[in-house]
């Protein structure tokens, strides 16, 4: 049975910083694309960051480029997501996600295959 486990979540401050990780098991995904989505309340889904199978390619949403950094460990199975200068804004659950399609980073949600179940994010002003 496949599994992808974020951890990492929790309350910061404005300008503050955390690093999720998601773990996968049941299969290996390094010849993969993984990425990061996440979910506000009441709005859809949507693109973070993703990374290719080896991690020299990777891919940000608009809004976090330059604040947020993908990043893997395929010896381990895992793929991380730095944050820092966190805003309000960015208050969301984070979804880990992985592909069996596709060794490049995508933003589209079709292109993953297995979901995390999130970890909230909340950043308070």
């Amino acid at each position: 049975q496949v599994q992808l486990v974020e951890s990492g979540g929790g309350l910061v401050q404005a300008g503050g910083s955390l690093r999720l990780s998601c773990a996968a098991s049941g299969r290996t995904f390094s010849s993969n694309a993984m990425g990061w989505f996440r979910q506000a309340p009441g709005k859809e889904r949507m693109f973070v960051a993703g990374i290719n199978w080896n991690g020299d390619n990777t891919y940000y949403a608009d809004s976090v480029k330059g604040r947020f950094t993908i990043s893997r460990d395929n010896a381990k199975n895992t793929v991380y997501l730095q944050m820092n200068s966190l805003k309000p804004e960015d208050t969301a659950d984070y979804y880990c996600a992985a592909s069996t399609r596709t060794a490049l980073p995508r933003r589209e949600l079709r292109w993953y295959d297995y979901w995390g179940q999130g970890t909230q994010v909340t950043v308070s002003s």
